[in-house]
């Protein structure tokens, strides 16, 4: 299982709190690639686990504006 920010941002509209089948239902609807689907399916749920958000799922995944946009001011000189 692997997460790219382009698989995970299919996600961002989930209806969240969510279940592991309402995820890959969501998925699955909304035209996700299959890539998004297989992550879902090896996440490892025991009894219809609840995930609040994607941070559930990937931890690593950047919430702030400034995690996704270069900022020019650091490097001018």
């Amino acid at each position: 299982m692997y997460w790219t920010l382009e698989l995970a941002s299919h996600l961002e509209d989930a209806p969240w709190p969510a279940t592991k089948e309402e995820l890959i239902d969501f998925a699955i609807r909304t035209g996700a690639p299959l890539e998004v689907v297989e992550n879902l399916q090896q996440l490892e749920n025991g009894d219809g686990e609840i995930f609040e958000s994607i941070e559930d799922i990937w931890a690593d995944y950047p919430r702030d504006d400034e995690d996704f946009y270069w900022n020019r001011d650091e490097y001018e000189l």
